[in-house]
């Protein structure tokens, strides 16, 4: 594993809900990060209780988290360290209920 794999691999276990994504959960710097962040809000998360990663400050991160999770996109939500999908999976989920209780299942 390479360091930047190491990296990701320590910052999706580091927390139980983490989001990598454009920007911060107080500014998402893309339409699709702050859809993420409005999800998980929508489904009674706090902000303050989500890791986020912005990709935009860390080339190697932005990059390698495609490689870790063999997702081409961000936003990208991680709970207990097993990648959930982007904001369309997440919306997805959030429609059928699924993504409350994942997320539910995690506090």
């Amino acid at each position: 594993m390479s360091d930047t794999q190491q990296r990701i691999d320590d910052l999706v276990k580091s927390s139980d809900v983490v989001l990598f994504m454009k920007g911060s959960a107080s500014f998402p710097m893309c339409g699709f990060s702050g859809r993420a962040i409005q999800i998980l809000k929508a489904c009674g998360v706090e902000p303050k209780d989500v890791k986020t990663v912005n990709v935009l400050d860390d080339d190697a991160i932005r990059q390698g988290i495609k490689e870790y999770s063999h997702w081409p996109t961000i936003p990208q939500l991680y709970v207990k360290g097993e990648f959930i999908g982007g904001s369309d999976i997440m919306m997805e989920m959030y429609e059928s209920g699924e993504l409350a209780q994942v997320l539910g299942a995690s506090s």
